[in-house]
């Protein structure tokens, strides 16, 4: 196979599109390689502890760990058609002291299951970062916003009002769930340890028999160098019920960002013209109409989320369907969702954090929709009092629904709305409440419940939340 890769042949969209320079990092084929090593090293460390490997060998492990060649590895690979070993050969020829004991006693999957693990802790804490990042632009949003009345809307239809600090904070909620679980997921992530072929440590107890030290203890001392808690029980590999933790914690911030970005989306058309995203002077949205302002940053979002949200389909069949102690039918899977899932997260979450920080608002669009939709919403106020007048509610309710639906056919013909006016001026109301009493209830900017408490009271339960 020819590993040259340019833009005349197939390259992924995640090598060069999407994710963060950091993510990409953590990615990589040479970081992969070097963490192989250091587990190699770490493993060689608690064999010298066991008085099997020399400290000459030992630090021509170390003097070496850092030297991946990843050209030579892949020549080796062709010929042996296995990666790992091809990785092995090419770490021993450059230790010509210490390169006989490289991998003694274990198999490929004590190197990549820790290896994997390694990489998805250090993925997993800087999406955490960026998650952090978000929630803190979202808490800012949510405190400059929470006194501003925008109408609701359920069904996709004008409903009542809330503020838009208050709307901010539904998604923000949501987000900081995500980044509890998150943060839950990297305190449990577990390595495989180093446990042989099947799990049973036999090799290991092989080569340690003639040794004070167990199988047990050579295993704690190697994982704690890497730092990396592990499993007590595995097979050949880590339980793959760990995998679909992961991606069922990524889905699920996925689908938060993918609820905000498609609110974006909607409330960026022209029928709202509420929110737009930021548009640059030489952007260009449409190559047929000119005058487009497409919002295609919610929509990647949208795009990468629901992507991102069939991958624990797959994680899903990988941990239910490995046989017995183990088949290689995960594999190559694996390669392409663990470093895809988390680039595509990092990627929404940056277009995210774009959004939340660059949005552009327009409150003469909210007072307008405000002005052209709130009176309906504003009429359960005057039933409210009407009824605390001693009217009756059955019978105000009619009175008030005959105005409405006048009120809906003016507004089909482009008039403002006249509600407020006409129950005002209708004699059978004005029994029980003054003009003065109804255009006061009629200000459906009023009607925002606790909204702007909470929403207040919910920015500074995040920035305690995420405090470092």
């Amino acid at each position: 196979m020819d590993h040259h890769f340019t833009h005349s042949t197939f390259i992924s969209p995640f090598t060069w599109r999407y994710g963060s320079a950091e993510m990409h990092a953590i990615w990589s084929e040479h970081n992969k390689r070097l963490l192989m090593r250091q587990v190699w090293v770490a493993l060689a460390t608690a064999q010298h502890e066991a008085g099997l490997v020399t400290a000459v060998q030992l630090t021509d492990l170390q003097n070496h760990m850092q030297d991946v060649d990843i050209e030579r590895a892949l020549t080796i690979e062709k010929e042996t058609r296995h990666d790992v070993m091809a990785e092995i050969r090419t770490f021993a020829e450059q230790c010509i002291r210490g390169g006989g004991i490289i991998h003694w006693g274990a198999t490929s999957a004590d190197i990549t299951d820790n290896v994997d693990v390694l990489r998805l802790r250090a993925a997993a804490q800087l999406l955490a970062q960026k998650l952090r990042t978000l929630l803190t632009a979202f808490s800012s949003r949510i405190e400059a916003t929470a006194n501003l009345p925008t109408m609701a809307h359920t069904h996709i239809q004008p409903a009542e009002p809330t503020t838009l600090g208050y709307r901010f904070a539904v998604y923000a909620q949501d987000l900081l769930e995500d980044y509890k679980a998150l943060q839950n997921l990297i305190g449990n992530l577990r390595g495989k340890g180093l446990k042989g072929a099947v799990g049973t440590q036999a090799s290991f107890q092989e080569l340690l028999i003639h040794t004070s030290m167990s199988p047990e203890e050579m295993e704690a001392i190697a994982m704690n160098l890497l730092g990396l808690p592990y499993f007590p029980i595995a097979t050949q590999t880590y339980t793959r019920q760990q995998d679909l933790r992961i991606q069922q914690v990524l889905a699920g911030i996925a689908s938060s960002l993918h609820k905000f970005a498609l609110d974006f989306r909607i409330l960026q058309s022209p029928p709202f013209g509420e929110w737009a995203e930021p548009f640059g002077k030489k952007q260009v949205g449409s190559s047929a109409m000119p005058f487009k302002r497409n919002p295609i940053n919610s929509e990647n979002i949208c795009s990468l989320a629901r992507y991102i949200g069939s991958l624990p389909n797959v994680a899903w069949d990988n941990s239910s369907q490995t046989i017995l102690e183990r088949s290689l039918d995960d594999s190559a899977n694996r390669r392409l969702m663990q470093a895809e899932s988390f680039l595509a997260t990092d990627e929404v979450l940056t277009k995210a954090l774009q959004l939340v920080e660059g949005i552009v608002i327009d409150e003469e669009a909210i007072r307008r929709n405000m002005a052209h939709f709130g009176p309906f919403a504003a009429t359960e106020r005057v039933l409210m009092a009407l009824v605390a007048a001693g009217g009756s509610r059955q019978v105000g309710h009619e009175w008030i629904r005959e105005a409405s639906l006048e009120a809906w056919a003016t507004l089909q013909v482009g008039a403002d709305n006249p509600l407020a006016a006409l129950l005002a001026n209708d004699s059978r109301i004005r029994q029980y409440l003054s003009e003065k009493q109804i255009l006061g209830l009629m200000d459906a900017a009023a009607y925002t419940g606790t909204a702007v408490h909470r929403a207040h009271q919910f920015a500074q339960t995040i920035n305690q939340e995420i405090a470092i």
